[in-house]
């Protein structure tokens, strides 16, 4: 059967967002089209692709089967045609997942450097710790730790390499001691990080003569919040371990200090990632691009 590309396009948003209101917002129509154009493919196919609820809408086996099929290939042929249609410079909408702890990418000159130079191209930035397939979510690329970046993704170094680093302010080392080793953390109270209610908060690791471990530090205080962890530990609330980028102002200025530095070595930055396509939107080409002109900072 012949079927109209746009279809297909409608039927994988719906995929991908398991919504029809968000499927219309996401290609700029009404919601009624996206439904409209879900029954025509279903009719044109003579199956049912999506099972339709008042609360949700989820795809059927023959659904979940044609969207494996054909989800990478409609992926390819909207970039191979957006390459051949725009002419001049890039445009159109470019959707990012950021990790919170991507520091450089987040702090502002390089996200304002590219909109500066590509005025055409407008940035959705999603800052989200999930774990997700991007494609499958709909964004054109991603920025994570190099260590957990998919290997069938293009990878461009946004930053040499990290550290984390565990911290606390001079005065509540002054009150409740330094520790010594990792494992006087058990003694000291804690600030923790989860990245969601339903898991557990992010383990401290260390290492110890090329020997990696880690400590279950029982948090007193746990929280999705990279600030609030911040705010509390220049408050003298306890001790809290992140990214080094993170706390770097505040070690700078002194207000905050490093412990166990001998005990947390550098490991591989954060990187943009993308899926391996022959032919790259332009928009998406450019921040690359520009990833690299501006290029990677420990």
């Amino acid at each position: 059967m012949k079927t109209d590309l746009n279809l297909l396009k409608a039927f994988a948003a719906v995929a991908q967002l398991s919504s029809f209101r968000a499927a219309a917002e996401r290609l700029d129509v009404t919601r009624s089209a996206v439904s409209q154009s879900i029954r025509r493919l279903e009719d044109g196919l003579g199956v049912s692709l999506v099972q339709r609820s008042t609360r949700n809408v989820r795809l059927t086996e023959a659904g979940q089967a044609l969207y494996q099929q054909t989800a990478q290939a409609l992926a390819s042929l909207t970039c191979a045609l957006d390459d051949a249609a725009l002419k001049g410079p890039p445009r159109g909408l470019l959707k990012i997942a950021v990790t919170s702890i991507a520091e450089r990418f987040l702090d502002g000159p390089l996200i304002a450097g590219f909109v500066e130079a590509y005025p055409e191209v407008s940035l959705d930035v999603t800052v989200t710790d999930e774990t997700f397939d991007i494609v499958e979510r709909g964004f054109d690329a991603g920025v994570r730790l190099g260590e957990v970046i998919e290997q069938d993704m293009i990878a461009i170094p946004v930053t040499g390499e990290q550290r984390e680093v565990a911290v606390a302010s001079p005065a509540y080392l002054a009150r409740h001691g330094r520790p010594q080793h990792p494992r006087d953390l058990t003694a000291h109270r804690c600030i923790g990080w989860r990245r969601a209610p339903d898991v557990a908060p992010w383990r401290w690791e260390f290492s110890d003569r090329g020997r990696a471990f880690d400590v279950a530090v029982s948090p007193q205080i746990t929280t999705n919040d990279m600030l609030l962890m911040v705010r509390t530990a220049l408050a003298d609330g306890g001790i809290t371990f992140g990214i080094e980028d993170t706390f770097r102002p505040y070690l700078e200025r002194g207000e905050l200090v490093t412990v166990l530095d001998e005990y947390l070595p550098p490991f591989p930055g954060f990187y943009l990632y993308y899926p391996n396509r022959h032919n790259l939107a332009p928009k998406l080409r450019a921040l690359v691009d520009h990833v690299r002109k501006s290029g990677p900072s420990a």
